[in-house]
């Protein structure tokens, strides 16, 4: 079960690092890789503070993965909306490169966390005998 405590960590330090970066250094960030810039620094400073929350909500699964496993699907529902929204206008309209390494980190963590949530409930129903949403 380590290495779901791991998975957790990086994403953790993964999504608050990024997010504290947007929400700090948005417009440079942009100018830095030559993207389009929102019309509004709230577009990107918005997702930038989700980002950081759902850090610190990653960081508490990592302490203790068992008890939190119900929140695990709200970090699964974040990686499949942000790389599944990046990919798709990828193949429909085309998307700058620089959001594609944060679809494939996601996807990446999309499959950990699947994993993860797949783990838990399988030990927790040989060890408890409990459901697997519990």
């Amino acid at each position: 079960m380590m290495w779901i405590r791991g998975a957790f960590w990086l994403s953790a330090i993964y999504d608050v690092v990024i997010g504290l970066a947007f929400l700090v250094l948005g417009d440079s960030l942009f100018d830095r890789f030559e993207v389009p810039p929102p019309s509004h620094p709230g577009y990107y400073e918005f997702p930038a503070l989700m980002l950081i929350i759902f850090g610190v909500l990653f960081a508490q699964i990592a302490i203790n993965p068992a008890k939190h496993r119900g929140l695990i699907i709200y970090g699964m529902g974040l990686k499949a909306s942000c790389s599944g929204l990046i990919l798709y206008h990828h193949f429909v309209d085309g998307v700058s490169g620089f959001w594609i390494s944060f679809a494939f980190a996601d996807v990446g963590f999309l499959v950990l966390f699947s994993a993860a949530f797949v783990a838990i409930g399988k030990r927790r129903t040989e060890t408890h005998g409990a459901g697997a949403w519990g």
